[in-house]
């Protein structure tokens, strides 16, 4: 049965790859820093490009601007096999059809994500030699799609205490759009990565708006999808209850393709039984449209927008997008507003703080026997004081079974859910938007792992996504002058409403186009592609 299923899967992306590389339309080049996934199967299916010729294009980029130059330290671990298997992916391709729309297609993934031909260390030094054995669920599936796995990313330690934005293990994850600042945390190096083109398209998760800030900091498209649609298995993790993974790209499209991929039921993590009989007919990619704000109805989540003379310039961005969306055909509802004061209470749904412990052991109890770590009593005798405080905490709190604390965070979470869902109802809407963040960010100056206490990051804290499990995407809206630091318009919706996210955020993507490539990582010899 399982091997008829995985067959039918196989027949249906090819069929899509197919309809998808003949239905673009010939172009005259393809530029590396602009090219969508459908342009560079395009010119796979045409012949004028192979999937080794990518790679090769993509590891020049990260010897220039990865070490070097800029100096991103994005990377943590390049796989070695990459061209063997770009090569042998083309000559499937030559002999047999592409198997999905993503074949021969360079993932870049955050190094939380299992590869059984890399190590998995959450950018923790002690970690750094921690082999899985076998893929994540998310990797798994990428890789029967045809995908090549370059590298494994840096990030926020996930374990170890680290500057903002870097790890115990690689140092600091710079932003190639201002080598003063951080790309956020927790996929930072998924963000100035994808950013900078050493990729096709980059993986992230998200805990409490690890998806979400990287995205916002690296002027790209992220998708945090609804709770359960995206497996976990074979991830880091630290909270079960708000843990996500997702792609991080440099459009709505090629996030689409990717989650077409990725999404769905897996037994292994029971979560994904609530994407049963909530996946689209039709693949994500189908919902990109030019024109998804035309008849939108959008409500203007206000007490989300922070006011003061440091949010100044991040509101006129905002009123800016609000004007877009207008002139794009959309009806703005302004306010809406759910009464309980979400930007202030929302540390009241904090979770990952009672579960991490927990989380962290369920993750290592996977692991291998060669594994250097096994257990949080482990980690915490081996790190010592390198130890995140709060797992620490964590496991000093012992049995969860019964906390009131985590009982009343979920209980907050749940209020948070409906009460942002009783808008979108209550107003008919297609959606909520709100700015990520309207403050600038000082990622290098701040002290690193602030408490998790009231007040803490408030100016710029939106984590509504996180803590509620509601889907949401951001999408570039333009730069802050001060700093030269990317603006983003996050918009949210009710549980497995992807579809109707990807249509408007594609809609707002057409209409402003905000992407723009940084200019500390130009283009390199060779880059444009001749048809």
């Amino acid at each position: 049965m399982n091997f008829m299923i995985r067959n039918q899967r196989h027949s249906i992306l090819a069929a899509c790859a197919l309809m998808f590389a003949v239905s673009l339309p010939a172009q005259a080049a393809l530029d590396l820093a602009t090219a969508s996934i459908a342009e560079l199967e395009a010119a796979m299916a045409a012949g004028t490009l192979t999937s080794e010729k990518l790679v090769t294009l993509y590891l020049a980029r990260i010897e220039a601007y990865d070490a070097k130059g800029p100096a991103l330290n994005s990377v943590i671990t390049l796989n070695k096999r990459a061209l063997e298997e770009a090569r042998a992916l083309d000559k499937e391709r030559k002999e047999k059809g592409p198997r999905s729309p993503l074949h021969g297609i360079v993932v870049l993934a955050k190094d939380v994500y299992d590869t059984r031909d890399m190590p998995t260390s959450g950018g923790f030094k002690p970690m750094a030699t921690s082999q899985p054995s076998r893929d994540s669920f998310v990797i798994d599936r990428l890789r029967k799609a045809g995908v090549v796995i370059l590298a494994k990313l840096n990030q926020s330690d996930w374990y170890g205490v680290a500057a903002p934005g870097g790890s115990s293990l690689k140092g600091p994850v710079v932003s190639p759009y201002n080598p003063k600042k951080s790309t956020g945390g927790s996929s930072s190096g998924t963000g100035s990565a994808v950013a900078a083109w050493f990729g096709t398209v980059g993986l992230g998760s998200d805990t409490t708006g690890s998806i979400v800030i990287p995205s916002t900091l690296a002027n790209l498209v992220g998708i945090s999808a609804s709770h359960g649609l995206v497996s976990r298995t074979g991830m880091m993790w630290s909270s079960p209850s708000q843990e996500n993974g997702g792609p991080m790209c440099r459009s709505v499209a090629d996030c689409a393709a990717v989650l077409d991929v990725i999404a769905g039921y897996d037994p292994a993590d029971l979560a994904t039984q609530a994407s049963l009989g909530k996946l689209p007919e039709q693949p994500y990619t189908n919902f990109v449209s030019k024109t998804g704000l035309k008849g939108a109805r959008l409500g203007v989540l206000r007490e989300m927008v922070r006011s003061g003379p440091m949010h100044k310039e991040g509101i006129a961005l905002f009123e800016k997008a609000i004007a877009d969306f207008k002139a794009a055909g959309a009806t703005i509802v302004d306010p809406v507003d759910t009464g309980i004061g979400l930007a202030e209470s929302q540390v009241l749904a904090d979770a990952p703080r009672y579960e991490v412990a927990s989380a962290i052991n369920a993750y290592l109890a996977g692991l291998p026997p060669t594994a250097p770590i096994r257990n949080v009593a482990e980690m915490i005798d081996k790190g010592g004081a390198l130890v995140k405080p709060r797992i620490v905490e964590s496991w000093q709190y012992g049995s969860i079974d019964r906390s009131p604390e985590l009982i009343a965070a979920m209980k907050h979470q749940t209020v948070m859910r409906d009460a942002l869902t009783g808008l979108i109802d209550k107003y008919q809407l297609d959606g909520l938007i709100l700015p990520y963040r309207t403050a600038l960010d000082d990622d290098f100056k701040r002290t690193p792992n602030p408490p998790a206490v009231p007040g803490a990051r408030s100016e710029n804290r939106n984590a509504i996504a996180s803590y509620t499990g509601l889907p949401t995407i951001v999408v570039p809206g333009g730069f802050f002058a001060t700093d030269g630091m990317p603006f983003a318009v996050q918009f949210l919706g009710k549980p497995f409403t992807e579809p109707t996210l990807i249509k408007l955020a594609s809609g707002y993507e057409a209409a402003t186009h905000h992407r723009k490539a940084p200019a500390l990582t130009p283009a390199l010899a060779g880059e444009t592609l001749a048809p």
